[in-house]
């Protein structure tokens, strides 16, 4: 009787299966469970802008235009490995939409989804409340993302570091892939390191060490139990935890530099050396070619550089490429008028001041196309961030000139400040301001503090902080220094007030900001710190704020103190304290302004798309 009643419940099982899937096939304009429905989908849609961006190519040579599509492979590779890294169903999920988009007979619904994943990057949506919830049928954001065991708690991997310390340095590296110790795991790593012996050579004793880890899982003799006295965690290279696709991009590299090389052999060396960096995980040969080297017709960002992804620690870094064309005449002007930086690091309010570089490599740029962590809007970069490579061999300013100068993109910022402080200071502000400071941010990157006390690099220092007080102290940087540079000549007096105007612009909200937001945080804090000390006032009757340029230098500089004897203490806990401490919401005051401008934004997301692409 029993089993005769499985069989009736089996079958019955069978049939409402059947009439599900028959009752899609009939009604197929049914979104699946867990997607989201067009009504919420269209209110992030009707609140997001596409820029696209179609820069002039024709000074390209032939061999320059056919190391392009190569390059734009490169980049198609990497920002499916972001994406990958960022969460573990969202290449399968993709595919999954665009197999529910066929089906549908791409209904607006569907498109609205396949828009949402290319500005999300990813299965994981930002609300116009700041709240990030998956609009796919997968798990929700973790802080560790896909770099660590997924939704792994960051006491747990606190407890293996102080278990076996001798392992923290393989576990925090920046291109490293933390993985649980299971037998599936080490055997999978283990055949992929064996199928790509070049990885082998280049990660002495990496072998040996997974092997001796299989081994000991093995001698258990228990599924449940684990290697090494209880060791729970092992960490592998980013060359070897995304092999596959990183020898696809090792050739592609290389099939660029040949293509390039007669026109421009110096890039052509550069890439050769990325292509390898990328297999061995040490940067410094690609870095130092990069950052020395004359290019003439093309750049390009190639790597995984920036933490900003990783919630869990601050220290992994995401892939990232951007292909861009040179402005070369504007490159040329702007490199010669940069000069006198040791004075202005000598000039800033803290006592350990370093030697820099003068000439500093800088370059106006269209972007061609952005993949992965670079995608998105980014106007400028300063690269590498490793101190000891910065030291040896200097950094690198990209400034992304056909983002920087978008019209579009101007005049919705402006309208932004505007709402906020009134439309007449809001005049102050102009396109070639917002450019300056843009600019001399990255320069701010370059100043200041990049050790601690103790010797320590910051991210290892200060954790998730780091990232957020770096770029805080760059923003003070472009402020503190714009007054000197008013007196030597280089701004007029305009030109200083819009480079201020673009600062108060810098730090608004248009919501709370979520802790894990690096850059809002960090711009709230600054906002909360301007009224404290009366640079900036609020006026309660009509919700605006108004800027007071006469204490903007001071106050400026008290806070950029502030930021760099936390970066130097390398405290932690300090840290910790100093952001809570400036991070308050009160929403009579600062949501009040961010009403204001939520009300007349017309925009508050971008996708770009780009011309190179077939876009």
């Amino acid at each position: 009787m029993i089993r005769l009643a499985s069989i009736a419940l089996l079958f019955s099982f069978c049939v409402l299966a059947f009439a599900q899937s028959a009752s899609r096939m009939k009604n197929p304009t049914t979104l699946p469970p867990g997607y989201w429905p067009l009504a919420k989908s269209q209110q992030i849609i009707d609140k997001t802008q596409t820029i696209r961006l179609d820069p002039a190519l024709s000074q390209l040579t032939a061999g320059e235009r056919s190391a392009v599509e190569k390059l734009l492979e490169v980049g198609k590779i990497f920002q499916s490995l972001y994406e990958k890294q960022r969460h573990p169903d969202a290449l399968s999920s993709y595919r999954d939409l665009v197999q529910v988009d066929k089906r549908m007979g791409s209904t607006a619904a569907t498109q609205n989804l396949l828009t949402l994943y290319r500005l999300s990057q990813g299965p994981i949506a930002t609300t116009l409340e700041n709240k990030r919830e998956p609009f796919l049928p997968v798990p929700g954001i973790e802080p560790g993302k896909n770099v660590y065991p997924w939704a792994v708690k960051k006491e747990d991997v606190d407890a293996e570091l102080a278990a076996h310390p001798e392992e923290r340095d393989k576990i925090l590296d920046l291109r490293s892939v933390v993985r649980a110790a299971t037998q599936q795991n080490l055997s999978e790593d283990l055949l992929k390191l064996k199928k790509y012996s070049v990885l082998a050579t280049l990660h002495p004793g990496l072998q040996d060490n997974l092997s001796e880890l299989v081994g000991a899982k093995l001698r258990s003799g228990s599924r449940m139990s684990v290697p090494r006295a209880g060791q729970k965690f092992y960490a592998i290279p980013y060359s070897l935890a995304y092999a596959d696709e990183l020898m696809k991009v090792y050739a592609l590299l290389n099939e660029a530099a040949d293509l390039v090389v007669k026109d421009d052999e110096e890039f052509a060396r550069y890439l050769r050396n990325r292509a390898r960096d990328l297999l061995s995980d040490d940067y410094e040969s690609g870095d130092a070619a990069w950052v020395t080297g004359h290019f003439k017709n093309l750049n390009a960002q190639i790597g995984s550089y920036e933490t900003y992804d990783d919630e869990l620690y601050g220290v992994k870094s995401f892939f990232g490429f951007s292909l861009l064309a040179t402005r070369q005449q504007e490159t040329t002007a702007l490199r010669q008028a940069m000069k006198g930086l040791q004075a202005l690091e000598d000039s800033l309010p803290y006592d350990h001041h370093k030697r820099v570089r003068e000439d500093i490599p800088v370059g106006v740029y269209d972007v061609v196309a952005d993949f992965g962590q670079t995608r998105g809007g980014n106007t400028a970069t300063i690269l590498p961030n490793e101190s000891y490579l910065a030291r040896r061999y200097g950094r690198t300013i990209l400034l992304r000139a056909n983002i920087m100068r978008d019209t579009s993109i101007f005049e919705s910022t402006s309208n932004n400040l505007a709402a906020a402080v009134g439309a007449e200071q809001a005049k102050d502000l102009t396109n070639e301001g917002n450019f300056y400071r843009t600019l001399w941010h990255e320069v701010g990157h370059y100043l200041g503090v990049d050790r601690t006390k103790d010797n320590r690099e910051l991210d290892d220092a200060l954790q998730e902080d780091s990232s957020l007080l770096e770029e805080m102290k760059a923003d003070l940087v472009s402020l503190f220094v714009a007054d000197a540079l008013r007196k030597q000549g280089y701004y007029t007096e305009a030109q200083l007030k819009s480079v201020y105007a673009g600062g108060v612009l810098r730090v608004l909200q248009n919501n709370k900001p979520r802790r894990d937001q690096p850059y809002n945080t960090m711009q709230l804090m600054q906002w909360n710190y301007f009224l404290e000390n009366g640079l900036l006032t609020f006026d309660q009757s009509t919700h605006t704020l108004r800027i007071h340029y006469d204490k903007y230098h001071s106050v400026v500089g008290k806070l950029l103190a502030k930021v760099l004897e936390v970066q130097y203490g390398g405290d932690k806990a300090a840290a910790d304290r100093f952001i809570d401490q400036y991070t308050t919401w009160d929403e009579n005051l600062h949501g009040a302004v961010a009403k204001n401008i939520r009300d007349q934004q017309r925009y508050r997301f971008r996708v770009f798309k780009y011309a190179a692409l077939g876009e």
